[in-house]
């Protein structure tokens, strides 16, 4: 492996065990003060837990993206079609992040409402405005090497 991609590789593994102990042990925890704080919605621990879990598999896909992206990286494979499906993969992950804590903007809402703190909407608003910066800056680049990718093969086909 070479030394300037064995980081970024380190890293993107290191990033999963964060959100995986966040999925075992908070969500569940976050369902049942859910239940606790809306006891007239029967389904609402549930509910919560499928969001918050459901989002852990496009998290961990686009991880998977990212890994594969540094080992075409690793291969001088980085300016080609393979790169471009891998960064359009991690931006649809991105955005169905987004979107599925969107859907849980109204929980937030309503235990702002409940406890009196209207700061908890903005917390339940980092994760989408964060996962919607990764998809933007996914498709940035995955533009910008469609387009190195073009003038390449211009470039080769005239030479």
């Amino acid at each position: 492996m070479k030394p300037e991609t064995l980081f970024l590789k380190l890293a993107v593994v290191l990033m999963g065990f964060p959100v995986l102990a966040l999925c075992i042990f908070l969500v569940p925890e976050l369902g049942n003060i859910a239940a606790k704080l809306l006891p007239e919605f029967d389904l609402i621990k549930y509910l919560v837990t499928i969001v918050f879990d459901a989002s852990a598999i496009p998290f961990y896909f686009a991880l998977y993206q990212a890994f594969k992206l540094l080992r075409y990286i690793d291969k001088n494979k980085a300016f080609s079609q393979l790169s471009v499906y891998s960064l359009r993969n991690i931006k649809f992950c991105a955005i169905t992040i987004s979107t599925l804590h969107v859907l849980v903007l109204p929980l937030f809402y309503l235990f702002a409402e409940k406890d009196d703190a209207p700061g908890v909407i903005f917390v339940g608003l980092v994760v989408p405005f964060a996962s919607m910066m990764i998809a933007v800056f996914a498709a940035v680049l995955q533009k910008l090497l469609k387009n190195a990718i073009d003038i390449k093969s211009e470039n080769d086909l005239t030479i």
